[in-house]
């Protein structure tokens, strides 16, 4: 069952140019090196400045070791440290989980019987 991850944040206005690279080498370092997928969001409608990442995993456990592997790198550690203390406004990042729905019966199947 696949799991998303959906991580919202403000960037700061100051050193927005220097903040969008950064993303993108984040982006770039987790979907060439590690076993997920991430895309990187844009405001269409909303607040201006808040961007999203949206990763993929195959499961919790998945995620769990993927997230373990990336913390031990010490070469995403530079970049995740500089999105967090030179990129992003301090407090304004949200994580929320999503799951797929599985196991329900279609309506079609209810019909038939």
């Amino acid at each position: 069952m696949s799991v998303f991850v959906y991580q919202s944040f403000q960037l700061k206005q100051d050193n927005f140019v220097e903040a969008l690279k950064n993303l993108r080498m984040i982006q770039n370092f987790r979907n060439e090196n590690y076993q997920h997928k991430v895309e990187l969001l844009s405001p269409i409608s909303g607040d201006d400045h808040t961007y999203a990442f949206l990763s993929t995993y195959e499961g919790l456990a998945e995620m769990e070791l993927q997230n373990k592997k990336m913390f031990e790198d010490e070469e995403y550690k530079k970049l995740i440290e500089q999105f967090f203390l030179e990129d992003i406004v301090q407090g304004s990042m949200h994580t929320q989980l999503f799951r797929t729905v599985t196991g329900l019966k279609s309506d079609s199947s209810e019909k038939k019987k």
